[in-house]
């Protein structure tokens, strides 16, 4: 049995995809090197920010000027303002940083060895690096912001210019340079300290292509029964690909699509719709937008006309359950309409009720469902003592199965994705989710658990440091993603671990965000930076 899946094709690939949305950029010709820093973008919409936590959208590329192939990837934990290429020495110096929203200026410097591809910081206590500039062999002027804007108004529109030397900067360790050597002149800057234009336009020059646009969040995948794969992601709102790799339709949205939804000739997207805009002296937001699209040509068929924000939750025989998350979501009215959609239907019927909405706490997205299955929790506190619910179309109200939680004393356990498996007259869930240590531990740690769906009673458990980012599998096999990068296949009757697998493309780590098994030996991962692998395993 092969330890990892095998990885038949790459749609959607394009050129610098591992840093996403560039935010700096350096060019060496002296060195053949392209070093981009940008932005994967968040794992968090308005209906599910369960992948959220730990998170590290921010990324430094090395990328070689002839075939733009990537050398090397290196995670920031802040926004990449600057990118420097040592003018003599195998190394690349990054200022990263950003304000904490209401006191400090955050980030840090960064030395990349090109080398070896690994980084270092170079200050032990966080500052913002506005900008860095290899003044010769020894001296690196650096664009410092504030500690934090305490009793400073000019604190966001100056910083201090400075220059600090090394005899040899590839020896300096980590964490050696001193904050008493960040003080220089107050000088005056502009946030953001780089051209966005100025970027984008090196990056299209750089790529060869004047149109040249970054595919990020793949949200959700789906395998059609002709052989086309069709996907979701951030900006476009559905696209579809022949089985000979080729694009055979898409359409552009402005925020893009989340979830899919396949009956019959049709798709339903459910699309985000959070970007607010001026108009006049308000700031408004897009209405919100169910469309249902055909499959043949991507055109659309009609959409639903909501009041608020929502999420879509399918059961295998068409039904669909549209639930409001509204973005006041803890302090709204409670309970909420869930408008039931029948499977030949186009339009809601009549409602069932459904306590608050959370998108961390009450996103609950389960696959090949039976059932249309949620969480819920308390009338007035949607985030505490939830429980996994039933909403029959028959009934009037939801039906209690039972607590997420399993242990005692009670958790506070968020939610997750999820897949039911089993036979048809004992069918099992199996799903995913994370919570926070009480007393000494107050680490953030998570899970995978296969539960009767009869009485929640725990099968098995698979415990994890990071939250699932996606979970699909059959009765013999469950996969999950972590926001980690790490794809782990896990054995459905016992829980334990059949192959762990780190994603990688080409060589360089990327994340699953969304997963089907399109059969028991295909398995299709949408990543975080908009490419769609297609990939055997083992049934």
């Amino acid at each position: 049995m092969p330890e990892s899946p095998t990885l038949r094709r790459v749609l959607g690939d394009h050129s610098f995809a591992e840093i996403g949305v560039p935010s700096a950029v350096a060019v060496s010709e002296e060195r053949g090197i392209a070093v981009l820093g940008g932005d994967l973008g968040r794992l968090a919409w308005s209906g599910n920010s369960t992948a959220q936590y730990g998170w590290q959208p921010y990324r430094v590329g090395v990328y070689g000027l002839g075939d733009l192939s990537c050398h090397a990837v290196v995670e920031s934990h802040w926004p990449v303002h600057s990118v420097a290429v040592h003018p003599t020495l195998p190394l690349v110096a990054v200022g990263t940083g950003a304000y904490d929203g209401g006191y400090a200026f955050e980030g840090e410097l960064l030395l990349i060895d090109l080398a070896s591809g690994r980084s270092r910081s170079m200050m032990r206590t966080p500052r913002e690096i506005l900008r860095v500039a290899w003044e010769d062999e020894q001296a690196l002027r650096l664009l410092v912001a504030r500690t934090d804007d305490d009793e400073c108004d000019e604190a966001h529109a100056y910083a201090y210019d400075v220059v600090v030397e090394r005899p040899d900067w590839s020896a300096a360790p980590r964490g050696s340079v001193q904050q008493r050597e960040l003080t220089g002149p107050w000088v005056a800057c502009e946030r953001p300290v780089s051209d966005r234009a100025e970027v984008r336009g090196t990056v299209e020059g750089l790529a060869g292509d004047v149109c040249w646009e970054p595919r990020r969040q793949v949200w959700d995948v789906r395998g059609l029964p002709d052989g086309r794969v069709l996907a979701c992601l951030e900006e476009v709102l559905a696209e579809t690909w022949l089985p000979d790799g080729r694009l055979d339709w898409c359409v552009p949205d402005e925020e893009g699509g989340r979830q899919l939804v396949v009956r019959g000739h049709d798709v339903w997207v459910n699309a985000d719709r959070r970007r607010e805009r001026w108009v006049g002296r308000e700031r408004v937001t897009e209405p919100p937008l169910v469309a249902r699209l055909s499959l043949d040509d991507g055109k659309t068929l009609g959409t639903l006309m909501l009041d608020s924000p929502v999420t879509i939750t399918p059961r295998r025989d068409g039904w669909l359950a549209l639930r409001p998350t509204p973005l006041e979501r803890r302090y709204g009215p409670h309970p909420r309409p869930v408008a039931l959609i029948p499977p030949a239907a186009q339009a809601p019927r009549p409602t069932v009720p459904l306590g608050g909405f959370d998108s961390s706490n009450n996103a609950f997205p389960v696959r090949r469902s039976s059932r249309l299955l949620f969480l819920e929790g308390a009338e007035r506190a949607s985030w505490r003592d939830k429980w996994v619910v039933e909403v029959d179309p028959d009934g009037d109200a939801p039906r209690r199965l039972f607590p997420l939680d399993w242990q005692s004393p009670a958790r506070h356990l968020f939610g997750g994705p999820g897949v039911e498996v089993g036979p048809p007259e004992s069918r099992d869930l199996v799903h995913a989710g994370s919570f926070y240590g009480s007393g000494r531990n107050l680490s953030h740690s998570a899970f995978v658990v296969r539960r009767s769906l009869t009485d929640g009673a725990v099968r098995w458990e698979f415990p994890v440091d990071r939250p699932a980012t996606a979970v699909d599998g059959n009765e013999e096999t469950v996969y999950v993603a972590f926001n980690s990068g790490e794809l782990v296949a896990l054995d459905a009757a016992d829980g334990t671990v059949r192959w762990r697998h780190r994603l990688t493309i080409g060589g360089r780590p990327t994340v699953a965000l969304s997963l089907e098994l399109t059969d028991p030996r295909r398995l299709l991962i949408g990543t975080v930076d908009g490419r769609i692998l297609d990939c055997s395993v083992a049934p």
